[in-house]
């Protein structure tokens, strides 16, 4: 049975967009791929703190003298990374603030990406861990960013996601995007039927880690 971790991070609740899409995308693929056990996470109302001279003990030499709360921060980073690791399809909800991801779901990053559990220094480089994964991210954008050189210069949206994730060793990023939500009842309207379409073409193709043949029989 495979496993799939859903995120959102919007803190915009019932009015949010990308939880809409993420929600769709997670039923779209579960009834593509039965039997897939969901697990949820809502980073807007459980947020991780920020990485902090207590949180950052998951980085400290094996056997190192811990507080007591960087004891208990620890354990908030292991159950985060133990849960993404778990995950062979992670659906992550990420609305555009300010050019980029929402604190929240930077915050979750921050936790899971941990030397020696999702990646590695080598003599030539960094090498990331968590291969074999796929990332399917529900993109929500007011502007329109994705049409025009100026509008990707401007984006560290989905150019992050793509680049943590990649560094990760997680090579299989889908996006399904709704930008222009801002500009017009008749923009909207064509994100949302836009990204439906999309949505409903990524969830059909199989994991990075279950072969063709598996979901076909």
């Amino acid at each position: 049975m495979s496993k799939l971790l859903h995120i959102d991070s919007s803190i915009l609740g019932g009015n949010s967009v990308s939880r809409q899409l993420s929600a769709q995308i997670v039923a779209s693929w579960r009834a593509a791929h039965p039997g897939t056990e969901v697990s949820y996470l809502d980073l807007a109302v459980n947020t991780p703190s920020h990485l902090s001279a207590e949180s950052l003990g998951f980085r400290l030499p094996a056997g190192a003298d811990l507080s007591d709360v960087q004891k208990r921060e620890n354990a908030v980073s292991e159950a985060l990374v133990s849960q993404f690791l778990a995950a062979d399809v992670i659906v992550v909800g990420s609305p555009m603030y300010n050019f980029t991801i929402p604190s929240q779901l930077k915050a979750w990053i921050d936790r899971v990406a941990q030397v020696n559990r999702t990646f590695k220094y080598t003599d030539k480089g960094a090498v990331g861990l968590a291969t074999g994964k796929t990332v399917i991210v529900a993109s929500a954008r007011g502007g329109a960013y994705s049409t025009s050189d100026i509008g990707n210069a401007l984006e560290h949206q989905e150019s992050f996601l793509k680049t943590v994730f990649g560094f990760m060793g997680i090579t299989d990023v889908r996006i399904v995007r709704a930008e222009g939500l801002a500009m017009g009842e008749a923009a909207k309207a064509a994100a949302l039927a836009s990204a439906q379409a999309e949505l409903a073409t990524v969830t059909q193709v199989p994991a990075a880690n279950q072969p063709t043949a598996a979901l076909a029989a």
